[in-house]
Formats: structure tokens, sequence, C-alpha cells
């Protein structure tokens, strides 16, 4: 494909192999075609699912990269797709041939940007958006606009304003896929957003008006939630014919670096249009876009050594009009009282939150969901309200629950989610309530022992327990040791019937990290006898072992608080917490003593000293047995008072973002989007 091929023989049909070598390689070539062209009715009057070998794919982007900066080709075939998208969202009744040439342009514009952003050199893109100057093009269409912006307003248009139906289907999915492609010149960025970053599209889209952005969130929510299907062919009859459609979107990129392809295992497969949607939010609303201070000269402050300083601190992130809108997401089965109340907001998008919570909990094995779910409940107040006044919060806390369970088959980053929306939900004292009336009849998923009859907050304490386990032997991450942590502070003076099992695991963390401390507390001695004559090198090891004790001792200081509130706040409804205390009162001996902890087992001691007495008021003959030591225990509970307990400050831990979350959260959501399409195969699955 050095040169552009000749034109087909006679006869050949339209859509024979040797047109599409011709026409292909006419776009490709060094000849720029006007945009009034005759070319570019024929081009994208190509077959949509007309397959083309993948080395022949290659040498055209290649031959595109080196020539779309005499031809503007990419940016005139963008300019076609915005006017095919418009005339199909113009017409009523449209032709079937309008929407053929609008998923060719975009599935032949998405091939070819997407080699152009792969192949940019040391991340500096330029995609030569800008048409000629001497293109005559109707104002009426582009007007004072750029062509990144024109595409944006009638891509996010089309998406947000026209209904997916049979007829429309390939054309949204094809526009999703587009909109990812477009997006992605975010992965050529540094870690953290900068000023020098080139991200055309995107700042297209976050230039929109407000209520396109609106639509646009709704639309992409109201697709992942309603999870439209593939459909069947009209003219065939069956959904194989169109599954071959599908398929084909991306088979001419296979061996591409981000195939966006269809997974035929996942739950995701049944609907590609609502994983997607998901995706192209995700990525919208944790976007960041880098500006410098209004007043601020980089020229006057050119010579000066403290200039790069002082360009950081007069850059700022523009608002992000799509998070804006996913913060003000309301219920659309409020009543109208609470509709007018935020009226003088505008325009805001209205979602029915009992599907959207319904859905979240059908699909949290997946993980683009469990970010969905901690987007919504950290921005917004609304849908968080809601989740928490809902009676079965066993939809969502299962599958997070189970998730957590499985935790070596999960990454790092998931954990972290799963446990921050556990921590946002226990802020809430009602949560932590509820979660105990709530009971279990089976676990099956839970291998280690049958729970059954078992309450959710007693379940939700063994996990999260169960990971502080995993984490002290795996991961060894302080901060997720933390947020466990937190969280069981927030449950504990609310905790009703803790199970037996669960008092264990409480009790036997308490022991767990006792253990830890103690061999770091050996450690540190032992370095300070062995380094005394290497001052330098000895002093660090010693600093390091000291700081690590140093947490050790803050983890058992917290799991002394969280015993302290229940037995304060709780005892009397908790019997198997006291139980398991005195049955492994030997693991809190050590720390009688110790300044670091003698005050926090003051109550402890003072429960023990209590039930150990009426124990002894039964003046029974040879051993307890263990149902009637518990029984004992149920019993006194009932006549147990606080007095004489000494109060702590209850403890209430209150999950915030880091100062520059977009540092993980924009790696982290391009991390998920290409890492669902890398393992999901073949398109030759459907095909």
């Amino acid at each position: 494909m050095g040169s552009v091929p000749s034109t087909p023989r006679n006869g050949v049909g339209a859509s024979s192999p040797e047109t599409t070598e011709y026409l292909i390689g006419t776009f490709v070539g060094d000849k720029s075609f006007p945009l009034s062209s005759e070319f570019w009715q024929k081009l994208l009057e190509l077959p949509f699912y007309a397959e083309w070998p993948s080395n022949r794919v290659h040498q055209a982007c290649n031959l595109l990269a080196r020539n779309n900066c005499y031809t503007r080709h990419l940016a005139k075939i963008l300019f076609h797709l915005a006017c095919y998208l418009q005339e199909s969202m113009s017409t009523s009744g449209v032709p079937p041939l309008v929407y053929g040439k609008a998923v060719n342009a975009v599935h032949i514009t998405s091939v070819f940007l997407k080699h152009l952003i792969e192949s940019a050199q040391g991340g500096n893109i330029n995609l030569y958006l800008a048409l000629h100057v001497d293109e005559s093009i109707s104002k009426d269409i582009l007007g004072d606009q750029t062509i990144e912006n024109l595409v944006m307003q009638n891509v996010l248009n089309f998406i947000a304003s026209t209904d997916v139906s049979p007829d429309t289907y390939l054309l949204h999915l094809e526009l999703l896929n587009f909109m990812i492609i477009a997006m992605s010149t975010q992965l050529l960025c540094g870690p953290s957003p900068g000023l020098n970053d080139v991200n055309p599209f995107l700042d297209a889209a976050m230039d929109l008006d407000r209520s396109l952005v609106i639509s646009v969130v709704q639309k992409l929510l109201l697709n992942y939630i309603t999870r439209p299907g593939v459909p069947f062919n009209q003219e065939s009859g069956s959904q194989s014919h169109m599954l071959k459609k599908v398929g084909s979107a991306a088979v001419n990129v296979v061996s591409l670096p981000f195939s966006y392809l269809i997974s035929s295992s996942s739950e995701g497969s049944r609907s590609p249009i609502a994983d997607r949607s998901l995706n192209m939010l995700l990525v919208l609303i944790h976007y960041h876009k880098c500006v410098v201070s209004e007043g601020y000269s980089a020229i006057e402050n050119d010579n000066s050594s403290t200039s790069n300083s002082l360009l950081k601190e007069n850059t700022y992130f523009s608002d992000n009009p799509y998070y804006r809108a996913l913060e003000h997401v309301t219920d659309c089965e409020f009543d109208r009282a609470d509709v007018e109340s935020i009226a003088h907001r505008g325009p805001i998008v209205k979602l029915p939150f009992a599907s959207l919570f319904d859905t979240l909990g059908m699909c949290l094995a997946d993980e683009t969901a469990v970010l969905l779910l901690y987007s919504l409940l950290h921005g917004n107040s609304a849908f968080l309200d809601y989740v928490l006044v809902r009676t079965d919060l066993d939809t969502l806390l299962m599958p997070i629950l189970e998730a957590l369970y499985n935790a070596p088959r999960r990454t790092a980053n998931q954990i972290y989610m799963l446990l921050i929306i556990l921590l946002i939900l226990s802020q809430d004292s009602s949560f932590n309530a509820s979660i105990h009336k709530l009971i279990l009849p089976t676990i099956p998923w839970y291998k280690e022992r049958l729970l059954h009859q078992t309450s959710l907050g007693s379940l939700m304490v063994i996990i999260l327990i169960r990971t502080v386990q995993y984490n002290l032997s795996k991961l060894r991450d302080v901060y997720l040791h933390s947020t466990c942590l937190a969280t069981l502070a927030n449950m504990a003076p609310h905790v009703h019937q803790l199970s037996a099992y669960a008092s264990q695991r409480l009790i036997g963390l308490f022991y767990m990290l006792s253990r830890k401390y103690n061999k770091l507390a050996d450690l540190r001695d032992n370095k300070i006898d062995t380094v005394k004559g290497n001052l330098i090198e000895g002093s660090s090891i010693v600093k390091d072992v000291s700081a690590e004790l140093h947490i050790y001792t803050d983890f058992l200081r917290l799991v002394l608080e969280i015993i302290n509130a229940i037995l304060t706040y709780a005892l009397p409804r908790n019997p198997e917490v006291v139980y398991s205390i005195m049955q492994k009162q030997e693991v809190f001996q050590p720390f009688k003593n110790h300044p670091s902890f003698n005050e926090l087992l003051e109550n402890i001691y003072t429960v023990l000293d209590y039930f150990e007495s009426r124990m002894d008021a039964q003046k029974m003959d040879g051993n307890w047995s263990v149902n009637e030591l518990l029984q004992v225990v149920i019993v006194n509970c009932r006549s147990w008072r606080v007095e004489g307990m000494k109060m702590f400050t209850q403890l209430h831990f209150t999950y915030e973002q880091e100062s520059h979350p977009e540092e993980f959260f924009i790696p982290y959501v391009w991390q998920l989007v290409l890492s669902r399409w890398y393992g999901s195969g073949s398109s030759n699955r459907h095909t």
C-alpha cells in the first residue's frame, strides 16, 4: 500500500475486496480530497461488517499517520460523521442508509484515530483536526466551532437523545467505542494532569452546554440500568447475524493494543452498550483539566529561578460538569414537593434509584460497578440517603462481603474501594443498627465453617477481621488496616446480638495484632543491643522498627477501644462478646500494666470481675459446661449496669479523599477500561 491503488475493474461490486482496498487506500494516501468530493460518499457506503486483513489495517494506519498532516482526512471524515449524526437526529423516519453511513464513518474513524493516538511519539500528539483554509464549509454546520467541538456536540447529542433500538443499536455501540478511543489521549499524559496535556475531545466534551451534559449522564446511567441486549436482526430473524456485525466492530483492530472486544463469558457480554456506557461515564467524571489562574503571566516569570514553583502554585483544575451532574442525580420517584425544593438548581439528572440500586447489587462482581457505587455514595448525598433507608441492604452488602472474602482473587485497588464503601456506610448510626436486624439463613460462599441464621452485621464483622488477617499476611498495607478498624469502630456502639463466631474473631483480632506487636517490640530491643557499634546504620534500623511498632500500638489501642465501645454501650445485647472475653482473658494479661494499654483494659477487667463474681455466687461444684457458663452470662447481662465503667469518647471515623484524588482515580479508571477488553479474547468468538 505504498501508493493509492488503481480504480477497481468495471463490474466489481461496491462491497468487493478490490473496492474496499481502493477506497481505504485513497483515504490514507497522499492526495487530499475536499469535503465536497464524491469520494467520501463512496467510502462511507462500504459495508460496515466488511472484513479486512489485520496486516493491511496496520499498513493503512501507518500511511494515514504519515499523510494526515497534508490531507487532513481524519478531520474530514470526522466532519462527515458529525453531518450524518445531525441528519439522523433532524429527520423523522431516518433512512437506513443514513445510519449506515454514520456507522461506517465512526467505525473507520475509530480504527485510524486509535492508531494515531497509540503511535504518538514521546506522548506528543497532533491529530491535525483543523481543516485547510481553502475548504468551503457551510457556516450553518461548523460555525465558529472546531471540528472536535462539532463532533463531540453531535456524538453526545445522539447518544443522549436517540433511543437504543434495533435500527440504532450498532451506531450507539460504535459511538460509545469511539468516545473511549477519542478520550484515550489521556493515556499519553503523565500520572497527574498538567498544563501541556493534549486531550482535544475530552476538553471539547467539558465545554458543552450544561443541559446536554446532564442528558448525557442520564442516558449513560439509564443504559447501564436497562442493559439493552444485542437485538435480533430484522431481516434474518436471528441474533447471530447481528452478533457478527457487533463482533466486526473490532475485528479490524484485533491485533492493536486496545481491543474493545466483546466477551462471550462475562456478564457484560450480554449488554456491550451497558458496559461501554459505564466506562465512558467513569472516564468523563474523573477527568481533570489543568489551567492557569487568571492574571498569571508565564512570560513575566520566565526568568525567575522560582518560575516552576510559581506556575504550580498558580494552576488549578477546572470544574468537571459531568461529576457535578453525578453529584446532583436525584430519584425520579421523589414527590413533587421534594422536586420543587431543588428546582432552583436548574436541570438535574433524574433516575429510578430502586433500579440503580438493584443493578449495582447484581453487577458488583465487576470492578467498574464498584467504582460507580463508590462515586455515587461519596459524591451524591441523595443516593447515599436512599441506600441507608433500604431494608434489603444485603442486596449491596452480600456481593461486597463475598468479594472481600475472595480477596486473593481481587486487585488491591478493588479491595480498597470495597472497604471505603463500607466505611462510608458505617458513618451512619441507623445503618449500623439495621444490619444486625437482617438475619441471613445461610452464607453458601463462606467455606471455613457453616454459618446459619447469622446477622448481616455479624457477617460484616467476620469479613472485616478476615480482611485484616489477610492483609497482615499478604498485602501488609497500613491504610487497609486502618480502614477496616475504623469501620469496626463505627459499628461497635450499635452491635446487637453479635454471633459467637464473630465474637471469637473479635477477641482473636486482638490476639493476632498483639503477637505482631510483641515480635516488633522484641525486634526493636534486639536491634538496640546488636547495633550499638554502628550508631549511624543501627539508628536507622531501630527507627524503622520503632515506627512500625508505633503503628501497631495504635492498632491495638483501636481494637481495645472497639471492645470498650461494645461493653460500654451495648453489653446487655451481646452476651457472646462477654463470653468470648471470659474464655480468652489470658490474651489481655500481658498488657494489663503496659502504660500504652492499661487504661483501655480497665473496663474489660471490670466486666470480668463482675461476671466472675456472679459465677462464684452460683457455688457450683465441678467444672462449668459451655452452656452453663453462657447461661450465667446471658442472665447477668440483663441486670448489668454501666455504672463503674470508665466512659471514653465514642469513636467516629469519616472517609475523606486524599488532597489529589486524580493521581489515583485517573490511572485506575483507565486500568479498568483497558483490562476489561484485554482479557476478553477475540471477537471471532461471535463471527
